[in-house]
C-alpha cells in the first residue's frame, strides 16, 4: 500500500468569511485590524471588503470619521452548493451571536 502525503495548510473559511465575522464581532472594527485578527495585508482586507459591498453582504457607513459596517439582512451564499441558504446562521455559529442581532432589522414600509 502506498502512503498519502498529508496536507496541513487548509482551512475550512475563506478569507472572505474570515473578514465578515471579524467585521459582523465588531462592526466599529477598524481594518487594519481586521487584517491583523485575519493575518492578512490591509490591501487584502480592503479589496475583500469592497468585494463584499460590491455583491450586497455589508453596507460601509461612515460615522464620524470612521466607518462603521452593517451585514446585510438576508444576504445569503452564492456557490450553488449553498444556494438560498443564509449567511446569518454561518455568521451565528462562529460569532456566538443570534443571527437576529448580526443583521440589522429590515425596515418599515
Amino acid at each position: 500500500m502506498g502512503s498519502t502525503a498529508r496536507r496541513h495548510n487548509w482551512t475550512f473559511l475563506t478569507n472572505h468569511a474570515r473578514v465578515l465575522v471579524t467585521i459582523a464581532r465588531d462592526p466599529a472594527v477598524r481594518l487594519r485590524d481586521v487584517a491583523v485578527t485575519c493575518a492578512l495585508t490591509e490591501r487584502t482586507v480592503q479589496t475583500i471588503v469592497a468585494d463584499l459591498e460590491s455583491d450586497g453582504y455589508l453596507q460601509r457607513v461612515r460615522d464620524g470619521r470612521r466607518n462603521r459596517y452593517e451585514i446585510s439582512a438576508g444576504a445569503v451564499f452564492k456557490h450553488p452548493a449553498e444556494a438560498g441558504v443564509q449567511v446569518a446562521g454561518l455568521l451565528a455559529l462562529l460569532t456566538g451571536v443570534p443571527a437576529a442581532e448580526n443583521s440589522p432589522e429590515p425596515a418599515a414600509e
